[in-house]
C-alpha cells in the first residue's frame, strides 16, 4: 500500500471517529435534556365533571367542575372553579356550599384548597362568609383559612369582619380567629338570598368515590 493510500485511509478513520464521537455527544446531550425535562402536566383531562362522594352509603357532598385535570400523584386540579355542595341525610337537601375561580384536591391529604372568590354558604340560617382562599378538610369535616386571610361573614342581622376563621363542614357554627369588625344588618331592608346552586351536569355518569 503507498503512503498516499495509507494517509487516505487514515482521513477516512479519523472521519468516522469524529462523526461516531459526534453521534454519541448528540445523544447524551438529548438524554441529559429528557432527565432535565419531565413531564409534569395532568394524566388526564375530563370536562363538564360530576363527582357524587358517600358515606355510610349515603350521598353527602357534590362536586361539579368545569374541567378536571388529574395528575400521576392523584392530586386533581380545577383551574376553571369549582362547587362543592354538601347535602343533608336525605342525600338531597342542600345545607352547604363551597364555591371558587380555582380548586385543587390533595389526594394524600384528603384537603380541598379553593381560590378566588371564595363563597362558603350555609342555605338553613342564611349565613355566608367570603374570602379568597379557604381549605375544606375532608377527613375532619372542617373549613379554614390561614390565620391571615380576610374574611367577611354576613348573617341575617350581621356582618363580620376580621382574619382567619374556622368552621364545621356545613358551616352551622364557625370562629373568626381576629375580629376586626361587626356591623348591623338593618332588619326592614331587603336581604338577598344565598347565590343559587348551579344546575348539575347531565353530560357525565356519576362516578361514586
Amino acid at each position: 500500500m503507498s503512503k498516499q493510500q495509507m494517509s487516505g485511509l487514515g482521513r477516512v478513520v479519523l472521519s468516522s471517529s469524529l462523526l461516531l464521537v459526534g453521534l454519541m455527544s448528540c445523544q447524551k446531550q438529548a438524554e441529559e435534556v429528557k432527565k432535565r425535562t419531565p413531564y409534569s402536566g395532568p394524566m388526564l383531562e375530563t370536562t363538564q365533571v360530576l363527582t357524587l362522594i358517600s358515606d355510610s352509603a349515603k350521598l353527602r357532598v357534590r362536586l361539579t367542575a368545569p374541567l378536571e385535570q388529574i395528575y400521576e400523584n392523584g392530586d386533581q386540579v380545577y383551574a376553571k372553579g369549582v362547587n362543592l355542595t354538601f347535602l343533608g341525610e336525605d342525600g338531597k337537601t342542600v345545607v352547604n356550599t363551597i364555591t371558587g375561580n380555582y380548586g385543587k384536591l390533595e389526594k394524600n391529604k384528603n384537603l380541598y384548597t379553593v381560590r378566588g372568590n371564595v363563597q362558603v354558604t350555609n342555605v338553613e340560617k342564611q349565613q355566608r362568609m367570603n374570602t379568597e382562599e379557604a381549605f375544606y378538610d375532608k377527613s375532619k369535616a372542617t373549613i379554614y383559612t390561614e390565620k391571615d386571610m380576610e374574611v367577611r361573614v354576613t348573617t341575617p342581622t350581621e356582618k363580620l369582619t376580621g382574619r382567619g376563621l374556622t368552621a364545621n363542614q356545613d358551616f352551622s357554627r364557625y370562629k373568626i380567629l381576629t375580629p376586626t369588625g361587626v356591623f348591623a344588618v338593618d332588619p326592614s331592608a331587603p336581604t338577598s338570598a344565598p347565590a343559587p346552586v348551579p344546575a348539575t351536569p347531565a353530560a357525565v355518569p356519576a362516578p361514586v368515590r
